[in-house]
This record gives C-alpha cells, structure tokens and sequence, in this order.
C-alpha cells in the first residue's frame, strides 16, 4: 500500500501540489487522472522520488520516503517496477535482454534463473516467441507488452505506469488495460497509472483520483466516475467523446 498524506510540492514561487491525500491499495489499479497543468505529472514523479517534496508524508507500507536511508531508499527502488510512457526499450538489445536487464542489475540470481525469469515474464505478457527480435522488429503494442514484461521481471510489489497506452490504437490499448488489471490482481501489486486515456479509466480504473489545480477534486472507481455529481469530473470527462458514447449506450439501456 502506498499513502500520500497533505503532500505538497512547489516550484520556486509556484505550489502545484496543495496537500493531496491518497491511498492506493494493493491488488487495484489505481489512477491519477487530471487535465494538463492540474498535477499529476508532478505527483507521481513525488511518488517515486523523483520530487523531493516539500510538506507531508509518503508512505510504503507504512515506510516514511523521507526517513529512509540512502541504501533503504535503494532497497526500496528494487521493489518498485515502472512502465514509460513510451516504453523506453534499449534499441541495441534484443526483446529477452531488455527484460533480463534489471535482473542483471540488480538481482544475485545465477544466470540460468534469470533467464528463466525473464522468459517467464514474456510468456506472461502473451509474447513467447519474440525473444531474439529487437524493438525495431516488433509493434507498438508489442513494445508495450515487453516493457510491462520488463517492469515485472523483479517481481515489484508496486508498479508505475506514465500514460502507457501513448501511441496506441484503441484495440491495443484495451489489450494492455487488461493485461495490467490481470497481472495486478495476480501478483497482489500496488499499480498506481498516470493517464488522461477515459478509455483505460472506464476498462481498468479499480480506484480512481482526479487532480485539479494541485488537489484531490474527486474519488471513487470507474462504475462511479459515469454518474459523479462533481463539477471537476465534468469538466475532465464530458470532453471525452468515448464518454458521451458510454453515457448515450447506457441511458439509451435504460
């Protein structure tokens, strides 16, 4: 579990966080969502460390961010898995050594379980037979799936996504909204998606928080989100023409 208590961040002269709250829960997909400017970026970089913050409490199962140590913040790194925005695969690398890469660095494993790791994660994600291809070679999708594959290798017990459906078709977006929810709830991971996609908020978003100018404006979950008498999530959600389409469907079941 990850806690967020009254965090505030600023920038010069600038708060852009103004005392957020939140916790994010194992086993759920949980999403920080906003418009551009309302935060996000910056709470979850606060999150990782990235951002030293500047008031407030950040808490990993019950571990104070900025009461540990230099080598328990680095214990703490190895639990933590992170998918980018693009997938930041190593272009020189073939698919099965960019997930074999954090293991090298990190793990005492003997090389033949690391391997087996790595193949392990692979098959995981769907993609069993690409392992000598390299990032050039393969879809956009693909590259997703490999770098999800890469972010689990260490077997985290909390996963980052950066908007991980950037640059995809909305059938592959889906693909990769269910395969994070399933490895989620598999693993038991505390799985916290930085995204503006009400595509994957309404197919994946167990526990949702929507920022708006550096605070928490709303809470609940993606059945919720549809309904919410918040004028902070009509603003965000009413632009989405996937939305109006859902909300059409379902008034039009009723």
């Amino acid at each position: 579990m990850i806690e967020a208590k009254n965090v505030v961040k600023t920038f010069g002269e600038t708060t852009v966080l103004k005392g957020v709250d939140a916790v994010f829960k194992p086993g759920n997909v949980n999403m920080i969502i906003g418009q551009s400017g309302s935060g996000k970026t910056v709470f979850m970089k606060s999150l990782l460390g990235l951002h030293q913050i500047d008031g407030g409490e950040i808490l990993y199962d019950g571990r104070n961010v900025t009461d540990l140590s230099k080598q328990e913040r680095k214990d703490l790194r190895k639990e933590i898995g992170m998918v980018f925005q693009f997938g930041a695969l190593f272009d020189s690398l073939t698919v099965i050594q960019n997930v074999l890469f954090p293991l090298e660095m990190f793990s005492n494993l003997p090389a033949k379980e690391m391997l087996e790791r790595a193949e392990f994660c692979l098959q995981r994600v769907n993609l069993p037979d690409s392992n000598h291809r390299y990032p050039a070679e393969i879809s956009g999708g693909m590259k997703k799936r490999v770098a999800i594959a890469r972010a689990i290798a260490m077997s985290p017990k909390y996963l980052f996504c950066d908007e991980p459906n950037s640059g995809l078709d909305p059938e592959t977006s889906i693909v990769i909204d269910n395969l994070i929810s399933e490895i989620t709830q598999e693993f038991n991971i505390t799985t916290v998606i930085n995204t503006h996609d009400m595509n994957s908020v309404l197919e994946a978003g167990d526990h949702i928080i929507l920022l708006k100018n550096g605070t928490k404006s709303w809470e609940g979950s993606k059945d919720e989100i549809l309904y919410a008498d918040s004028e902070a999530v009509q603003e965000f959600v009413f632009k989405s023409a996937l939305f109006k389409r859902v909300k059409k469907a379902l008034m039009t079941r009723e």
